[in-house]
């Protein structure tokens, strides 16, 4: 049996100008790109796209990527799920997600679909705002640069939160990373 590749439409990313299958929720993607820099005030080098993060769940490595992780002065300071479907079911994920990328929990995590969006506290996992106006602009979070406290993840939670980002992540079948 021979492996054939099914082929994908393309298109091109906003931010980093690099074609991508358009696949799951690659338009959603495209759409939220748009929002942070048209709207949010974000440059596109404040966003990053498909960041690596790589973990070790009971001794064997796990390697994914998070939607979107965006910057101001170089420090992590949201990391966005782009979902095309249910966005409360990617919650979790993108709290979790938020919590192992850094030696500290990126402030806020977000999920959308680029029409709306739930914004939530990684820190305490609660809900901060819902819909695109309580995504934060890049001046909110130049406002709150000083008083935003960068919290490591108690030791205590690491595998667990592992556990929780894996149990999700894997049910991405229709991203790149994937065909």
């Amino acid at each position: 049996m021979t492996d054939v590749k099914k082929s994908h439409e393309m298109i091109t990313d906003f931010i980093t100008g690099e074609m991508a299958p358009d696949i799951g929720a690659e338009a959603n993607r495209q759409d939220v790109e748009r929002f942070l820099v048209n709207e949010k005030g974000f440059s596109k080098e404040d966003i990053k796209v498909d960041v690596d993060i790589e973990l070790v769940i009971a001794g064997k490595p796990y390697k994914s990527q998070i939607d979107l992780v965006v910057c101001v002065d170089g420090i992590k300071y949201m990391a966005i799920k782009c979902a095309a479907a249910s966005l409360g079911s990617r919650e979790r994920e993108i709290i979790a997600a938020s919590r192992l990328l850094e030696s500290y929990q990126i402030p806020f995590s977000v999920v959308s679909d680029g029409k709306t969006a739930i914004v939530l506290d990684t820190v305490s996992g609660k809900k901060l705002g819902q819909g695109l106006n309580a995504v934060p602009s890049k001046d909110d979070l130049k406002e709150r640069l000083n008083s935003l406290d960068l919290i490591p993840l108690p030791s205590k939670r690491l595998e667990k939160e592992k556990l929780i980002f894996r149990s999700y992540d894997i049910m991405n079948v229709n991203v790149q990373r994937n065909i």
